[in-house]
């Protein structure tokens, strides 16, 4: 038989040796499935091991799931045919003759791409390669520049088809559709208000953010001639998001039809070859891989802290705090923040929501003013999304901040891409308390289209 150990003692162990290893650099998917299988060992016998596939199979046969390599396919399938540069340089141009125009342009790129792609590194980094050095050769505040791929970056997270809110849904057992849909407003919300700071901060100081100059804009029937160029990814987004939200496909199908979109969209920008089509598999095969194992471990780990009655203990924990349903909702989004500081969104996904989901539904609905309990889910699972935004910018292991390192110039110390996160990361606590005070952000296009 097992060893006994108190709930209080074991979540120091659990937690602490998780956060040690994961500080000496391993990666995240064998550590929690690594640390869960050693710890099954001391805390169980040989049957308690039985959970890993209990934990493993559900997740392994879910069919929402299979969305998340056809999305990731679909981004690296654009990426390879070069329609990004592309969308940049027409967003550029349209945008350039504005101050801040080409900042601007970053943030609506990026916007746009969310919609293409759902995965952040590819963001971050192809608007670092891209958008980066045309801002720096136009004399842009380096601060600006790079706060603005950042913050754009991160936008694949909330704007669907995101692979975090299907993950999402997945372990909430929520409707993917219904939290895409509930996570489009907030994402543009967020995009506004990063355009609105690029915008006023470079109408206050002109040379934060200079306009290109006169000799490299172009007349408004080249501007339409390049809008042209831009029809068919742009049909693509609007008909995959479209089956999704009219309800004629699911998710998956969706993807399905995205996937095939892409060979379409690559073949009619004459870049269908059998390369572009090999490096966007392996692109999808790391990527998917590296989500499954992630979410594999952090599961069996996961299950085995309920197990042990982790869930109970951290119940009573936040009950005993004395606060009331906002104190605590207010807590956990704190806590959100802190984790987002040192994981990557899978982990903090799957270590917390299956803890704080049935903490927030036993709460009530009608402790946070809704009507119908599944308004409730919706509005923490999109705050969950809008909280995990802001992972990716705060320091000190921010994604985005090392996806941007990794393509910015050597003389651009580490130090300004921390400082140059910190307005936008301003401007995402905002959005969150925004969403947070009135639900209605996140519930009112859910309701209209859903009814």
């Amino acid at each position: 038989m097992g060893i006994d150990i108190s709930i209080e003692l074991l979540t120091l162990i659990m937690f602490g040796s998780l956060l040690v290893l994961l500080m000496a650099g391993l990666p995240l998917a064998f550590v929690t499935g690594g640390l869960a299988c050693v710890f099954l060992f001391v805390l169980g016998d040989e049957r308690a091991l039985n959970i890993v596939p209990s934990r493993i199979f559900p997740l392994m046969t879910n069919y929402q799931l299979s969305a998340i390599p056809l999305f990731i396919f679909l981004a690296a399938m654009l990426e390879r045919a070069g329609i990004i540069n592309e969308m940049f340089d027409v967003i550029y141009k349209l945008l350039g003759g504005v101050q801040g125009g080409l900042a601007s342009a970053t943030i609506i790129a990026s916007t746009i791409l969310a919609a293409m792609v759902g995965v952040i590194g590819a963001a971050v980094v192809t608007m670092g390669i891209i958008a980066l050095p045309a801002m720096l050769k136009r004399h842009y505040d380096p601060k600006i520049a790079m706060g603005s791929i950042m913050a754009g970056g991160t936008l694949g997270i909330l704007i669907p088809p995101s692979i975090l809110a299907i993950i999402y849904a997945v372990v909430a057992e929520q409707s993917v559709g219904e939290l895409f849909i509930g996570a489009v407003l907030p994402g543009l919300m967020l995009s506004g208000f990063y355009i609105l700071y690029v915008t006023v901060m470079c109408y206050i100081d002109p040379r934060k953010g200079p306009p290109i100059p006169v000799e490299e804009r172009v007349s408004n029937a080249e501007k339409l001639r390049l809008l042209g160029n831009m029809a068919a990814p742009l049909m693509l987004i609007v008909v995959v998001l479209g089956v999704i939200f009219t309800g004629v496909a699911t998710p998956v199908e969706a993807a399905g039809i995205g996937t095939f979109g892409a060979f379409i969209v690559a073949a009619i920008h004459r870049k269908l070859d059998w390369q572009t089509v090999r490096e966007a598999s392996i692109t999808t095969l790391k990527a998917s891989a590296m989500v499954i194992w992630i979410m594999f471990g952090a599961t069996i780990f996961v299950g085995l802290y309920v197990l042990e009655g982790g869930q109970q203990f951290v119940q009573e924990s936040l009950a005993a705090t004395g606060m009331g349903p906002w104190g605590i909702l207010i807590m956990m989004q704190v806590i959100l923040i802190v984790l987002g500081m040192f994981l990557d969104w899978v982990g903090i996904l799957l270590l917390a929501v299956p803890i704080f989901v049935p903490i927030i539904k036993a709460l009530g609905a009608e402790a946070f003013g809704f009507d119908n309990p599944d308004d409730l889910v919706l509005w923490f699972g999109v705050l969950y999304l809008v909280n995990m935004q802001m992972s990716f910018l705060s320091p000190p292991f921010g994604y985005a901040l090392f996806y941007l390192r990794g393509v910015a110039p050597e003389e651009i110390p580490m130090s300004d891409i921390f400082r140059s996160a910190l307005p936008f990361l301003f401007l995402q606590l905002v959005g969150l308390a925004i969403c947070m005070l009135f639900p209605q952000v996140i519930t009112w296009l859910p309701e209209l289209v859903y009814g």
